[in-house]
C-alpha cells in the first residue's frame, strides 16, 4: 500500500513538475474604428479594423526541455473587426516553431522580415492606421515574381536566427526560401534574406535593417535591395525618433525619410509624424505626409483613440493612406491628388 501511495504521488510530482515546464497562452487585440478617407477625387467613410494596432488572434507557447533549452511556437491570424471576416486559421501574420538557448533562438516559419522591423520601431503609430508611415514595399507592393512585394512585412518558408542577450545588442538574420524548381531559369525567383542589427540600452535604440528579395519572370531575375537605420532616444517627457529608408531595383528608386516623436499626455500619448517620401527615378513624384493623433488609456488593456492624416502629393504622385484594414476601400486617387484620412476607435487587447 505504502509503495502505491509513494508511487502515485511520485506521478503527481512529475506530473506537476511538466506542467510548471509548458505553457500555453491565448492571446488577441480587437481594434476597430470609425474612419474617413478623402482625395481630390472622391471619399470613402465606413469602419475600420486595426487603426491603432492589426487586430489578430494567436496562441504561443514554450515547453522547457532543459540544460537551457527551450521550444517554443507561435501561430498568429489576422483579423477584420469591422466585418467579422478573419484569417486567424490561416495564421497568415506569424507561423513558427522554435528552439531556443544560450546560444540564441532558431526559428522556422512564416514570420516578420528582420528588414522591415525598425519600419514599424521607429513610427509613433507602429505602421498602422491612417497615421503609419506606409513604408514597406516602397517601390511596388505587387513587385513581378515576388512572393508579397519588393520589400515585404513578412516571409514564408523562412529559417531565422536570433542574438542571445548580448548587453544592449540584439539582432536577427533571415533566409526565406522561393521553393522554384532547379531547371527554371530564374531558380532563385522569390528567394529573400533579411537582417538587422541594433543597440538598446537606457534611452537610446537604434536598429539597422538590409533586405534583398529576388523577383522578375521565370526567365529573367531581378533584385529588390531594401536598405533603412532608425533611432529613437526617450527623453522622458517625449521620446523623438527618426527613420531613413531606401528601397532599388527594376529601374526604380525610392527614399522615405521620417521624423515622429511620442509624447505622454494626461492618461495616454500623443504621436506626431512627418514622412517625405522622395522617387530617385522620376520627376515631380515626390509625397509628403503628416500624421497626428492621440491615445487615452482607459486601463492597462483599453484604449480610445483619434487620428488624423494629410498626404500632399506632387504632380506625378498618388501616394495613398496606409490603413491596416483591406476591408475597408481606399478612395480613388489621381495624380497630383492629396489625401486626408481621419479615425477614432477603440482598441482591446487579451
Amino acid at each position: 500500500m505504502k509503495k502505491s501511495l509513494v508511487a502515485i504521488a511520485a506521478l503527481t510530482a512529475a506530473t506537476g513538475a511538466f506542467a510548471q515546464s509548458s505553457s500555453v497562452t491565448l492571446f488577441g487585440v480587437l481594434d476597430a474604428s470609425v474612419a474617413r478617407m478623402s482625395s481630390s477625387t472622391n471619399s470613402i467613410t465606413g469602419l475600420s479594423s486595426g487603426g491603432q494596432s492589426s487586430s489578430r488572434l494567436g496562441f504561443r507557447g514554450t515547453e522547457d526541455l532543459g540544460g537551457g533549452l527551450k521550444a517554443g511556437f507561435w501561430l498568429e491570424g489576422g483579423l477584420a473587426v469591422d466585418n467579422g471576416t478573419s484569417s486567424a486559421f490561416k495564421f497568415d501574420r506569424r507561423s513558427t516553431v522554435s528552439l531556443s538557448g544560450n546560444f540564441g533562438e532558431v526559428r522556422l516559419g512564416r514570420d516578420k522580415s528582420p528588414a522591415y522591423l525598425n519600419i514599424e520601431a521607429f513610427d509613433p503609430f507602429g505602421d498602422a492606421g491612417v497615421g503609419g508611415n506606409g513604408g514597406s514595399n516602397l517601390v511596388d507592393s505587387k513587385a513581378d515574381g515576388t512572393p508579397e512585394g519588393s520589400a515585404p512585412k513578412r516571409a514564408s518558408n523562412g529559417v531565422n536566427y536570433l542574438l542571445p542577450k548580448m548587453g544592449g545588442f540584439y539582432g536577427q538574420a533571415q533566409y526565406a526560401f522561393g521553393e522554384k524548381p532547379s531547371n527554371q531559369a530564374n531558380d532563385t525567383q522569390g528567394n529573400s534574406m533579411a537582417l538587422r542589427l541594433g543597440y538598446a540600452a537606457g534611452a537610446l535604440n537604434v536598429a539597422l535593417g538590409l533586405g534583398t528579395v529576388r523577383g522578375g519572370p521565370a526567365t529573367d531575375g531581378v533584385n529588390y535591395k531594401s536598405t533603412n537605420i532608425g533611432a529613437s532616444y526617450n527623453l522622458g517627457m517625449v521620446k523623438p525618433m527618426v527613420l531613413f529608408a531606401t528601397e532599388r531595383g527594376n529601374g526604380r528608386r525610392v527614399d522615405l525619410f521620417g521624423l515622429g516623436a511620442t509624447v505622454p499626455l494626461g492618461q495616454g500619448e500623443l504621436r506626431v509624424a512627418y514622412n517625405n517620401f522622395k522617387r530617385k527615378d522620376v520627376a515631380d513624384a515626390d509625397s509628403q505626409k503628416f500624421a497626428i493623433g492621440y491615445g487615452y488609456n482607459l486601463s492597462k488593456r483599453s484604449q480610445v483613440y483619434g487620428t488624423v492624416a494629410r498626404v500632399s502629393n506632387d504632380g506625378a504622385a498618388k501616394r495613398g493612406l496606409a490603413v491596416s484594414s483591406s476591408s475597408l476601400a481606399s478612395p480613388t486617387i489621381a495624380n497630383g491628388d492629396n489625401v486626408t484620412g481621419y479615425e477614432v476607435g477603440f482598441r482591446h487587447t487579451f
